[in-house]
């Protein structure tokens, strides 16, 4: 028997200042943290993942992830959360400018291919006041779409994509989903790893530190993660190892280079007392770095793409004894 007060919970409206947002083609796969920080413009980005992780945002009704993605016709429930007055956009120094535009690999209608220095996060938020697709957004002003097609770390440098279409996005994210994208990472890491040591398999679970800082650990409880590996150089502290993510997880290199007992050098968050002799390399800038990327254009052409190291790689790999 269903009570009046259950039928009155049913049909009771969304709260004051509540919203409630069809989703259009234009946001058909969009990620939902994505979507909120563009519709929410001024809300840190801190803020949205709080009401996201305390099930404030649903889509039909229901609890979600950041990561999950839209699609055409679905309802998000948008809680009343104060949004600052909006600012203008953030300046892209003469300096930054000219980095993007040495780091563009490919531009057509469809994709822009940008090898990513080191040092830039790819959002801005969490106390990062200018990311790369930000700076991206400023720069091609004149481009209405710009959107990240994955990520990397912010010390990570590297081959990247960013989509210029919707239909392009949805593309490039079909091809990750079904494995159709061919990464490949390099990392320089300390000691000399086993040439017979090509394949880590170690489950990843992320935890948030008290301070919200993100950390990821190897746990009997995590999601299936494997890493291929294979030695291109040794020296005699340090190896040059090439890295294939079979799965995405975050960190995963950093974190299975790490528990394999070689850990990348330069990885403050995950070197912690693996290393007794760093032999001079305390200070180098994380030694990841995203080589190739190997995928097809929506148009059905493949490509490949290489990403030259940066100088501060290569002035670290020169100490470390490994050949470029």
């Amino acid at each position: 028997m269903v009570t009046n007060s259950q039928v009155s919970a049913v049909n009771k409206p969304p709260g004051p200042g509540v919203r409630m947002v069809t989703v259009t083609d234009k946001n058909d796969a969009q990620r939902i943290d994505n979507f909120l920080l563009a519709t929410l413009k001024g809300v840190p980005k801190s803020r949205i993942y709080r009401v996201i992780r305390k099930g404030e945002v649903r889509i039909n009704k229901k609890r979600c992830k950041p990561e999950t993605k839209l699609q055409t016709g679905d309802v998000v429930r948008i809680p009343p959360i104060t949004v600052q007055s909006a600012k203008a956009p953030p300046k892209v120094s003469q300096q930054l400018s000219a980095v993007l535009d040495a780091a563009v690999l490919y531009e057509d209608k469809e994709v822009l291919v940008i090898n990513k220095p080191a040092g830039l996060a790819v959002h801005g938020g969490s106390g990062v006041n200018l990311g790369l697709i930000e700076a991206l957004r400023t720069r091609y002003a004149e481009t209405q779409f710009l959107e990240l097609v994955h990520r990397l770390d912010r010390d990570t440098s590297g081959v990247i994509l960013v989509a210029k279409s919707r239909p392009a996005l949805r593309h490039f994210h079909r091809l990750f989903r079904d494995d159709e994208v061919n990464k490949i990472y390099h990392l320089a890491v300390h000691g000399k790893w086993p040439r017979h040591k090509k394949f880590v398999d170690a489950p990843l679970r992320k935890n948030e530190l008290k301070s919200g800082e993100r950390i990821v650990r190897v746990s009997a409880d995590g999601k299936a993660s494997q890493t291929h590996f294979r030695v291109l150089q040794a020296s005699a502290h340090f190896s040059l190892v090439e890295a294939k993510p079979i799965t995405g997880r975050t960190h995963q290199i950093r974190v299975h280079a790490a528990f394999s007992g070689f850990p990348i050098a330069g990885d403050d968050k995950y070197i912690e007392d693996k290393v007794a002799n760093y032999h001079g390399l305390e200070k180098c800038r994380l030694m990841l770095h995203a080589r190739t990327i190997t995928f097809t254009l929506p148009s059905g052409k493949a490509m490949t793409f290489t990403a030259d190291y940066d100088e501060r790689f290569t002035e670290a790999l020169s100490l470390m004894g490994l050949q470029i």
